[in-house]
C-alpha cells in the first residue's frame, strides 16, 4: 500500500497479509492481516513500529520516499513480537544513526532476537516524553496487553494513541483504512476474534490499561492490525471495556460437541431445538472437529450461554473437545450459563472430564448432567430437552 496521511506529516505505512494462512502459525485468518506502522516527519523523524520482516521490501521504499534524503531520527518500539519489530535489523542497517526507543523490557528481546549493535538508543519511562518539533510524543506501560514490554505512544498534537495490539483486529484494509470508511460491522467478527484469543487470557491487564489512558484525550486510535479509529472511538472502547470484564454481549447459546459417530451430534441437536422451542434466536452449534477453536472461542465471548458436549475417548474426553476446554481454563472465560452432556460405549469419560473443567472453573451448570450408552434413548432425549428448556429461561431472563 502507499501511505496513507493521518494528518499533516503523519503516515500510516500498512503492509496487507493475504498470503498466510495461519497467524501465529496457529490462528486462521482467511481475511488476511494488516501490519501497520507510523511515521512522523517534523524537525525529528519518528518511525513507530515495524512490519513482519517478509513484507518490508515495499514498507522500505515507502518509507524512503517519504523521508525524501531526511535521515531516521527515532524508532520507537511499543511491542516487540516479531509481526512489528521483524525489520528492526532492516531499518538499523538503512540508518545506523537513528535513536532506538524503548523501555526496560524492550532491548533484553531486541538483543534475543536480534543480536543487533545498537549506536543509539534511549529507555523511557512512564509518562517520559520526546519533542521532534511541533510534535510530542509520551509513552504509557500497558504490560501483558498482550506482552511485558507492550507500551503505547501519544502523540499530543494531534491526540493520536498509537496503541500497539490494543485494539486491533484480523483482516487486511480492502481499500477503507479508518472506521468511517469501512463497514464496522464487516470487522466485528474479526476484531472480537482477535481480542477474544490473543489477548483474552490479560482482562485484568487491559482494564489497568483502560484506566491508566483514560485521563488522555484520544481524537484517533492508531494500532498495529486493523482499521484507523478516528470517528467510532467510543465503539471499540466500549468493547474493550466489556470484553476485559468477561461480559457477554448478547442473549445467545454456543453448543460445542465432540462427536466420532453422530450420537453426541444428536444430543446437540436435540438441545439446540429445544433452545430455539424456548424463544432462543442466537443459536451457534460447532463441531469441536471441524471448527478451529478461535471461532468457538470468540461467540462463547459474545453470549451468555454454554453448553458442551463429548463422548468419551480412551478413557477421557475427545481430544478435540479437551483442547477447547483447556484454552478455555487458560483464557479464565467466567459470567457464562454452562451446562453439559456426554456419550461413551464401553466406558465413560467424556463427561467426567468435562464436570471436572467446570469444577475447577467455579461453573454451577444448568439441568441435568446426560451420558448417553451407545446411542441416545427416549429417556436421554427427554434430558436433553430439559438442558434446552432450563438453559433457556436463564439465558432470557440474565
Amino acid at each position: 500500500m502507499k501511505p496513507i496521511k493521518l494528518h499533516d506529516n503523519t503516515f500510516l505505512l500498512a503492509v496487507n497479509d493475504r498470503r498466510t494462512h495461519l497467524f501465529e502459525n496457529y490462528w486462521p485468518i482467511p481475511n488476511g492481516v494488516a501490519y501497520n506502522s507510523y511515521l512522523i516527519l517534523d524537525n525529528k523523524t519518528a518511525l513507530i513500529d515495524t512490519v513482519e520482516y517478509g513484507h518490508s521490501e515495499q514498507y522500505i521504499d515507502n518509507i524512503t520516499s517519504l523521508l525524501n534524503g531526511k535521515p531516521l531520527d527515532y524508532l520507537i518500539v511499543n511491542h516487540m513480537e516479531p509481526d512489528h519489530s521483524g525489520s528492526i535489523k532492516m531499518i538499523m542497517d538503512l540508518y545506523p544513526n537513528c535513536t532506538l526507543v524503548g523501555n526496560k523490557r524492550t532491548f533484553p528481546l531486541i538483543d534475543g532476537f536480534f543480536n543487533i549493535e545498537i549506536k543509539n538508543k534511549q529507555l523511557v519511562e512512564e509518562g517520559e516524553t520526546i519533542e521532534l518539533g511541533k510534535h510530542k510524543l509520551s509513552f504509557y506501560m500497558i504490560p501483558m496487553v498482550h506482552w511485558p514490554e507492550t507500551m503505547v505512544t501519544y502523540e499530543s498534537t494531534n491526540s493520536v494513541l498509537f496503541s500497539a495490539d490494543a485494539f486491533g483486529s484480523f483482516g487486511t484494509h480492502d481499500g477503507g483504512v479508518f472506521d468511517d470508511e469501512i463497514n464496522i460491522a464487516f470487522f466485528e467478527d474479526e476484531l472480537r476474534r482477535y481480542y477474544s484469543n490473543i489477548v483474552g487470557k490479560y482482562g485484568q491487564q487491559v482494564q489497568k490499561a483502560l484506566s491508566k489512558l483514560s485521563g488522555l484525550k484520544i481524537d484517533m486510535l492508531a494500532a498495529t492490525h486493523g482499521p484507523i479509529w478516528r470517528k467510532n472511538l467510543n465503539y471499540i472502547l466500549n468493547k474493550y471495556e466489556l470484553w476485559s470484564t468477561y461480559q457477554p454481549e448478547e442473549k445467545g447459546a454456543v453448543i460445542v460437541f465432540g462427536s466420532m459417530y453422530g450420537n453426541t451430534e444428536m444430543m446437540a441437536d436435540t438441545i439446540a431445538r429445544e433452545l430455539s422451542v424456548n424463544g432462543v434466536k442466537n443459536i451457534r452449534v460447532y463441531d469441536s472437529s471441524k471448527t478451529h477453536k478461535s471461532y468457538i472461542i470468540s461467540d462463547i465471548w459474545k453470549y451468555n450461554g454454554l453448553i458442551l458436549g463429548s463422548c468419551a475417548y480412551n478413557g477421557g474426553i475427545f481430544t478435540p473437545m479437551g483442547d477447547l476446554i483447556n484454552s478455555l481454563e487458560a483464557i479464565g472465560i467466567n459470567n457464562r450459563h454452562v451446562a453439559l452432556f456426554g456419550s461413551s460405549s464401553w466406558g465413560g469419560g467424556g463427561l467426567r472430564v468435562l464436570e471436572k473443567w467446570a469444577e475447577n472453573m467455579k461453573f454451577d451448570t444448568i439441568g441435568p448432567k446426560p451420558e448417553v450408552r451407545c446411542s441416545p434413548k427416549q429417556n436421554d432425549i427427554e434430558l436433553c430437552n430439559q438442558i434446552g428448556r432450563e438453559m433457556a429461561k436463564i439465558i432470557l431472563e440474565q
